[in-house]
């Protein structure tokens, strides 16, 4: 069905003016409504790409942070069982000991299982290739102590001051 005007060879006002009827104009084009929706969509899309392409220095960020919990719940074990903590870090990992009948006995079970760092990461220790700190049965430690993991150009330290607060930064 067509549209016509009431009489044979009448013009209407939507003619004279330029318009025509919805059915014409909507097949020409796109509406304003579906080019927001599309770009919505599009947006949306963009947005889950980004999130989702992985980043180099979130993964030694991740380390530092698995590591810094490790410490602290080292310290903690020495405050609970009032019995010193150790613990050792060297280029591929680090460790945890007990004090126990006047010398320091490795721990094996977890959370104080040794670890090696994950693929690519280094922990930049300095010229004797290990650091060692301990924590008293009070939490505090021996000595401060700063520990920079690298993977890849980027660099994140671990720090534990001598409160025995440990802290994660750039």
């Amino acid at each position: 069905m067509h549209w016509a005007p009431a009489y044979a060879g009448a013009r209407s006002r939507a003619d004279e003016r330029g318009f025509t009827p919805l059915r014409r104009s909507a097949e020409n084009g796109f509406t304003l409504v579906e080019l927001m929706v599309v770009l919505t969509i599009i947006g949306f899309i963009s947005a889950a790409v980004v999130l989702a392409i992985p980043d180099p220095r979130g993964r030694v960020i991740e380390d530092a942070d698995r590591f810094a919990a490790r410490v602290a719940a080292a310290r903690d074990e020495a405050v609970v069982t009032a019995r010193p903590m150790g613990l050792w870090v060297s280029a591929s990992g680090y460790g945890f000991q007990r004090r126990e009948g006047g010398q320091w006995t490795p721990l094996e079970d977890k959370p104080f299982a040794t670890a090696n760092w994950k693929g690519g990461t280094r922990a930049l220790v300095g010229k004797d290739g290990r650091q060692q700190i301990a924590f008293d049965g009070t939490g505090l430690p021996t000595d401060p102590l700063t520990v920079t993991l690298a993977r890849e150009g980027e660099r994140v330290s671990v720090t534990v001051d001598m409160a025995g607060k440990v802290l994660v930064g750039g």
